[in-house]
């Protein structure tokens, strides 16, 4: 692993320095290194790295501390044009990646999903330095499902074609599932290298080429992925990666002439940016997977301890940055009080704290911006009425870290209740019947998930199919795997991304009719 490391720092022409070497032992979580050297912080066009045309950086910062890590090069349009340049390339016919076999390009994902695993306490290092994320949820959770959602995507590469179609007449009629070209592709802060994994696992199945956008916030465990794509055998151009802010970066993915498609997570208000810039420039596709404000409904006949550890397993993973997390907790009226307090004695219980600390449950907010925003919803919760039952302030004297904090007495009306805060804020809310619980679910601008917990199998059944959402719990909460697909209802998106139904999006379905002299049976 510190020999991996230190030759792609060389690569990346960054410093071959190490704090410590990980010692993994027979722990199955390595030692983490606290401070792992930072390989990469330029950007990747055709497979080399470049400064940015401005020359400008701009620092990313360590949430534990509020310190910066390091300066990273700030892409913007002259960068974009020239990935989008590099990408066309590598995308013309003839090309080696065109040329390539389909179960070749499923052996290089393979590859990919090979590097990422010799490396993944190094990117479980670096992701928990840069997000804030505790480093056994990195190293567990996030590394893993990066690791099957390619190699999941890898076994599609030469499994996902078109049909031959008895067409009338003397005729071989036949579809092709082409490419859809260049991809832009703008991820988010909070799962860095899981979102990278779930856009480009697909996209590079079905033979298109890249150029992607990583969030600001946390560029520094992608990019190292890009050091990765090179070595795993990637042609120059297919995979080009840009740090930057999303007015300059994203907008000039969003408004490019000729980029094909673009693939956006993130927040709604962003995604009305991007459907607005592809529609006035080339009509180019687009998905999107926004924001949601997610019913978790808990049933009088539910399993009660399991409905408090998966509620607040719900709302708190991830420091509650999560798109889907539960954050409307809908609980009957008849077990609403016991709910409520033990959810109070779980989230005063819950650990924050270091993020390289294994006892750590809850790291800090992913920046100050964010930190600030839910500490100002938690003040409007108080104005507005709701009841802070727990936690409510800043849990540290310094780095971004918030106490979990829990709300009872919310109305349907209240901010808290609507808007998506994006962190370790739960909200309670009481109901008396399903049919008023399914109503006041569905009373939002947002779809993306839900949840119920009950013991009662028509019950579950009823209401996930009441539920305007694009993925439906019943009696667990946040359950992913690549064979599944996951995407919104209203604002929360459009378009479907992981399972089968996540590859349609990067292709185009070419019918081809040939006259023949005579057909038969």
């Amino acid at each position: 692993m510190l020999r991996a490391a230190v030759r792609v720092s060389r690569l990346c022409g960054g410093p071959a320095r190490f704090a410590a070497p990980f010692s993994a032992a027979a722990s199955p979580i390595p030692a983490p290194n606290p401070r792992p050297d930072i390989a990469c912080n330029k950007i990747f066009i055709n497979n080399e790295w470049h400064d940015a045309v401005s020359k400008k950086t701009f620092p990313t910062i360590n949430p534990a501390t509020g310190e910066v890590i390091c300066q990273v090069a700030e892409g913007d349009k002259a960068d974009v044009d020239k990935a989008v340049k590099a990408a066309k390339a590598a995308f013309q016919l003839g090309s080696p990646w065109r040329r390539m076999d389909a179960s070749h390009r499923g052996k290089l994902l393979n590859r990919l999903a090979d590097l990422i695993e010799r490396d993944r306490a190094y990117l479980a290092a670096l992701e928990t330095l840069d997000n804030g994320k505790p480093y056994s949820i990195s190293y567990l959770v996030d590394l893993d499902m990066v690791v099957k959602c390619l190699r999941y995507f890898a076994g599609w590469s030469d499994k996902f074609h078109g049909k031959t179609i008895p067409l009338d007449g003397d005729f071989f009629c036949y579809t092709r599932h082409e490419p859809v070209g260049v991809c832009g592709q703008i991820i988010p802060w909070n799962f860095p290298l899981l979102m990278q994994a779930w856009k480009l696992g697909p996209a590079l199945a079905t033979g298109n080429v890249v150029v992607m956008k990583v969030a600001e916030q946390t560029p520094l465990s992608a990019l190292y992925v890009a050091n990765l794509i090179k070595e795993a055998g990637f042609p120059p151009g297919v995979v080009n990666i840009i740090p930057g802010y999303g007015p300059t970066a994203g907008a000039a993915i969003s408004s490019h002439m000729e980029v094909d498609k673009v693939a956006f997570t993130g927040s709604t208000e962003v995604g009305h940016l991007i459907q607005k810039a592809a529609a006035e420039s080339n009509l180019k596709r687009v998905t999107l997977e926004l924001g949601g404000k997610s019913p978790n409904i808990i049933m009088s006949d539910a399993d009660m301890d399991w409905a408090v550890d998966q509620a607040h397993f719900a709302l708190f993973f991830n420091q509650g940055q999560c798109c889907c997390a539960g954050s409307r907790t809908y609980v009957q009226e008849d077990i609403y009080h016991e709910f409520v307090e033990r959810s109070v004695e779980k989230a005063k219980s819950r650990v924050v704290g270091n993020p390289f600390d294994f006892k750590t449950e809850q790291g800090p907010q992913v920046d100050e911006e964010q930190f600030k925003k839910i500490l100002g919803y938690i003040s409007t919760g108080k104005r507005e009425g709701a009841k802070l039952l727990c936690g409510g302030n800043p849990a540290a004297d310094r780095g971004y870290f918030i106490q979990p904090t829990v709300f009872g007495d919310v109305q349907d009306n209240m901010t808290i209740a609507r808007e998506e805060i994006f962190g370790p804020v739960m909200q309670i809310l009481k109901f008396k019947t399903i049919e008023e619980v399914i109503e006041r679910a569905n009373d939002s601008k947002y779809g993306l998930a839900a949840a119920v917990f009950t013991k009662d199998l028509d019950k579950a059944n009823y209401v996930s199919q009441g539920l305007r959402a694009g993925t439906v719990w019943i009696n667990c909460y946040d359950v992913f795997g690549a064979q599944a697909p996951f995407g919104g209802y209203k604002a929360s998106g459009n378009g479907r991304e992981l399972g089968e139904y996540g590859l349609e999006a990067y292709v185009e379905v070419k019918n081809v009719t040939i006259k023949i002299p005579q057909k038969n049976s």
